[in-house]
């Protein structure tokens, strides 16, 4: 491997997670707007702020291959069409789009173990860390919400929480 140019298989990879990033990005405004539609203003802000979120991981995996002299590519994007019954399935969308970058976070790991790529750790271990985090998050929103069980003022005082958290 010549100076610090990731080879072109690891670069490839890379920049499918950024278009992946992206898409969650997308995926996490339009949960916004259906939060926004149910008259829910603090899960629509905590979404808001998922979606801003996943814009600074992009900018991230952006910047480490600019900073290796890479050539970063965002693919298409597409997000699909979203439609929600309740606030539970909102999260559960939200929970299998965190799990998909999850996994996809964990092929690059293999992918620069494979080609002996040392330089890509450090963003791909913060990545790595960030994934768990984000996750868990969701899984805690999720259970509080079976815990609410449909409960009007739960889900408000949820909604309150969530929006302040944000």
């Amino acid at each position: 491997m010549k100076g610090m140019k990731m080879n072109e298989e690891l670069e490839h990879a890379f920049s499918k997670q950024i278009t992946l990033e992206f898409e969650s990005a997308m995926l996490y405004r339009q949960l916004a707007i259906e939060f926004e539609l149910k008259d829910l203003p603090g899960f629509a802000t905590w979404m808001k702020v998922q979606a801003a979120e996943e814009l600074t991981h992009a900018d991230r995996l952006i910047k480490h291959l600019l900073d290796r002299d890479n050539h970063p590519v965002i693919g298409d994007i597409s997000v699909g069409s979203i439609k929600i019954d309740g606030i539970g399935d909102a999260f559960e969308i939200a929970l299998k789009a965190e799990e998909t970058v999850s996994e996809s976070i964990r092929g690059l790991y293999r992918l620069g173990q494979e080609t002996g790529d040392i330089d890509s750790r450090p963003v791909i271990d913060w990545f790595i860390a960030e994934q768990v985090e984000e996750e868990a998050t969701v899984r805690e929103i999720i259970g509080r919400i079976k815990l609410i069980d449909g409960d009007g003022s739960g889900i408000l005082r949820l909604d309150a929480e969530l929006g302040a958290q944000a």
